[in-house]
């Protein structure tokens, strides 16, 4: 089990994302779909051919940065969306400011593909904040031309910033920023944020599945490995559970282990090795059953059992999410042992793995930061540094205040200008 959620986006661009007919009336409620860099001369907003996702221009959401495109030897492989980007040459923190609903539960994804854009074929690193709380590193040093990144996150206002911060001499770059709210009651821990460890559907498939086909447009990948055997159906199964609407296409296919007494396994690492994960298990039984045949099987974490006897249902959907998990040493492992009872091999159609991500810093107080922006706005105040929080972090304490700030704990206050 490698966790490849930087490389999503490369897979992504290329044309293997299922072709659908776009229905336009596709429900698109409380998404933010921003096309960073989009020229004012295109039209804003648009429909993106292949998935049907409106897309806007990033302009009124950002008061710095320069707009460019990528090499026109991706323009024929790629989609629309992808084909701009947002450069960030000046200032140390660059911010998004996005109107959002304080206490709703959000899919976060940034993207950003380098695409040889400046012509010098120098990959780009750098951090990126929400608020004034560090989320992930972009590093296409590492990871290649592309990364996308994703969390689910409730913000505790109804303003966001999404901060691009330099870190090295290389330049900050953002090509797409989608939020998608989901329902208040999935992907619940209390303990933080979830970063998306990774997202599969067990086919042998190469197609990715995203919206229209998942409603809350979660990006599908495909993943499968040598020691199992692929089982599928022709038919949709009931995805309705809990409110995760997992897209039927996702349940159509499941892995067997190929020997049909092992159990099925997954092995991975974490790049941190203490990080807290949650684990969410997509189960649908593909074939139906005759009378004398079972499948029932244990769910194995680290070599405990936490789950016993999971008898998944023909063309219905079982989700079963985890208490929050750790890795020995970083490595982890997960099982899937049929019992004395079962006359068939476990089956798994689809995994999510998050970690989580506290964020500790406290915003600025609400007022505070209310009044700053009215003094910027009615001076019209376009200093670099003004963008974000304005006491937090400390490091990017805006120009001119002052701020009590001293621990996360502490909300802080604007002292004096």
């Amino acid at each position: 089990m490698e966790s490849h959620p930087h490389e999503v986006l490369f897979v992504a661009l290329i044309a293997t994302f299922a072709i659908f007919h776009i229905a336009q009336a596709q429900d698109q409620e409380g998404f933010i779909s921003l096309d960073c860099g989009l020229s004012p001369n295109e039209v804003s907003p648009y429909i993106e051919p292949i998935t049907g996702l409106r897309f806007s221009s990033d302009a009124g959401f950002i008061q710095s940065g320069q707009i460019a495109r990528v090499d026109k030897s991706l323009e024929a492989t790629s989609l629309k969306s992808y084909m701009t980007l947002r450069y960030f040459p000046d200032g140390l923190r660059n911010c998004y400011n996005l109107s959002v609903n304080q206490g709703t539960t959000y899919l976060m994804r940034a993207t950003a593909l380098y695409g040889n854009y400046d012509g010098l074929k120098a990959f780009p690193k750098f951090d990126l904040y929400i608020g004034p709380n560090f989320w992930v590193t972009i590093d296409m040093q590492k990871y290649g031309d592309g990364q996308a990144e994703e969390i689910i996150h409730i913000p505790r206002s109804n303003s966001l910033d999404v901060c691009l911060v330099k870190t090295d001499t290389s330049t900050p770059i953002i090509s797409l920023l989608e939020f998608r709210p989901l329902d208040n009651d999935t992907y619940i821990t209390g303990l933080g944020s979830l970063k998306n460890f990774m997202r599969f559907y067990l086919s042998k498939s190469e197609s990715i599945h995203r919206f229209p086909e998942d409603i809350k447009d979660r990006i599908w990948e495909p993943y499968f490995e040598s020691e199992w055997t692929q089982i599928s159906t022709t038919l949709k199964a009931n995805n309705s559970d809990d409110g995760y609407f997992v897209p039927r296409n996702v349940l159509m296919t499941a892995a067997i282990p190929a020997n049909a007494s092992a159990p099925l396994s997954f092995t991975g690492e974490l790049d941190s090795p203490n990080d807290e994960l949650y684990l969410y298990l997509h189960f649908s039984e593909v074939q139906a059953l005759r009378a004398n045949e079972s499948r029932e099987f244990d769910i194995l974490w680290s070599g405990d059992v936490v789950y016993e006897a999971l008898r998944p249902e023909y063309l219905n959907i079982t989700i079963i999410h985890s208490p929050p998990l750790t890795c020995e040493g970083g490595k982890c492992n997960l099982q899937l042992k049929r019992t004395k009872n079962s006359t068939l091999p476990p089956l798994l159609n689809a995994i999510e793995v998050y970690t989580v991500l506290k964020f500790p810093q406290l915003e600025t107080n609400k007022n505070d930061v209310v009044a700053i922006k009215d003094i910027k706005a009615t001076y019209e105040l376009n200093r670099i540094t003004w963008q974000g929080d304005p006491c937090v972090p400390r490091k990017f304490l805006w120009d001119g205040l002052d701020c009590n700030s001293t621990d996360t704990l502490t909300l802080p206050r604007i002292t004096s200008l």
